[in-house]
């Protein structure tokens, strides 16, 4: 019985890590912009976008994507993207209205229109 409770409130921690109720994925936001930085990084990959204002401002937007092994299925590396980069995207922003939110790696292209990633391998 106690195994069972111990069980039961680590799942639930795991399930609050996996939340996603921080994101309004009814209203997504395409992204245009320069990325700053890349960050590869265990338990999920950012992207740090500078994105041009319409009063001429930049707002620097902190981008959570998905796990690095997720990641590698899909295609992408820690090189997939360089600071430099013009990149559009889809995100879900964060509901509080801050400049960050959540991306989809199928969803980022360089401004050119070409994906940075070809292909999402078979079976994904």
């Amino acid at each position: 019985m106690l195994v069972g409770g111990a069980l039961m409130a680590a799942g639930h921690v795991a399930l609050a890590h996996h939340s996603f109720a921080v994101f309004d994925i009814e209203h997504p936001l395409e992204l245009h912009g320069t990325v700053q930085q890349f960050k590869f990084t265990s338990p999920h990959t950012f992207i740090v976008l500078e994105v041009p204002g319409d009063d001429g401002n930049a707002t620097i937007w902190n981008l959570e994507g998905a796990s690095p092994s997720i990641m590698v299925r899909n295609g992408w590396s820690s090189k997939s993207l360089k600071t430099g980069d013009q990149i559009k995207l889809s995100i879900d922003p964060l509901r509080s209205g801050a400049p960050g939110g959540a991306w989809i790696g199928q969803k980022v292209t360089y401004s050119s229109g070409r994906p940075v990633v070809c292909c999402v391998p078979d079976g994904f």
